[in-house]
């Protein structure tokens, strides 16, 4: 419909629309200009939010060769295929089917996760689920897949504020989809540090530590149930919880974290006591 001047009413809705870009652009170089985007690791400023320097993306190294088809534990040596099962799998089994994580343990992946964690860099869940992104769609297939992050025990969720692999989950579903469901896994109970102990030892301290919700048979009867953390250290948290979904009735149950702990990144780099890194450090504080 035209107006007496012959010019077609919808155009003032478009020309609002494009001056609320505009402002938005402008106050963007605003913003930009006081807090201008740093890297996520060093600190230097970069082009853009949640964007690596370059020196610090060479630095990290994305597991995307042959793995073990159990555990996901990268082969190197291996030629690429779906039968592939490492030596510890056979040996022993793991409760979950699949565990990829999108990079090494490293100097990089440790700072971004730890930020996360203890520095409340909560942007930072959004830079791991992109990376994430991928390998979920590879291990999410075509199924009924349901994100469940690892829980926090409640009196650690109050003291901390928030759970890092939720907000991870979180951003996962906003990106590809699948959803998450935060109440099907409960922490049972509170559990001490895994630092410096044993396999035996960790498996000990995590043995019962979850439990299933009420309804969580009803909600994962049949369905891919992965579960999602943010560093894959010793393992022994991601076992206890996969083997309580096991008992959902779930069709599958994996993992997926944002950065794994791998022979190759014990024996370079990394000094790190990792088995520290699957348990919640309450004494750690990344503020940097």
């Amino acid at each position: 419909m035209a107006n007496a001047g012959g010019q077609v009413e919808s155009e003032t809705p478009a020309r609002a629309a494009g001056l609320l870009r505009g402002l938005r652009h402008a106050g963007r170089v605003v913003v930009d200009y006081a807090l201008p985007p740093r890297c996520p690791v060093c600190g230097i400023i970069v082009a853009d939010d949640r964007q690596f320097c370059l020196a610090c993306w060479q630095g990290l190294e994305f597991l995307d060769g042959p793995a073990c088809a159990r555990c996901s534990i990268p082969l190197p040596t291996a030629l690429a295929g779906d039968d592939l099962t490492c030596g510890a799998c056979l040996a022993s089994p793991p409760p979950f089917d699949g565990a990829p994580a999108a990079v090494a343990y490293g100097p990089a992946a440790r700072t971004v996760a730890l930020r996360l964690k203890y520095g409340r860099r909560l942007g930072h869940a959004r830079l791991m689920a992109r990376l994430m992104a991928r390998p979920l769609g590879q291990l999410a297939g075509e199924g009924e897949a349901l994100l469940v992050p690892i829980p926090l025990h409640r009196w650690r969720l109050w003291s901390r504020g928030f759970n890092q692999a939720a907000l991870v989950a979180d951003e996962l579903t906003r990106l590809t989809g699948t959803p998450h469901d935060h109440h099907l896994l409960l922490r049972a109970k509170a559990t001490a540090s895994l630092r410096g102990k044993t396999r035996r030892e960790r498996e000990r301290i995590v043995a019962g530590a979850f439990a299933l919700a009420d309804d969580a048979r009803a909600k994962a009867a049949g369905r891919h149930l992965i579960l999602i953390d943010d560093v894959h250290a010793s393992g022994a948290t991601l076992r206890a919880a996969a083997r309580a979904l096991r008992r959902s009735g779930a069709a599958r149950v994996s993992a997926l974290s944002w950065a794994r702990v791998v022979p190759e990144a014990l024996m370079t780099s990394n000094i790190f006591d990792f088995a520290s890194l699957d348990s919640d450090i309450r004494d750690q504080i990344m503020t940097g």
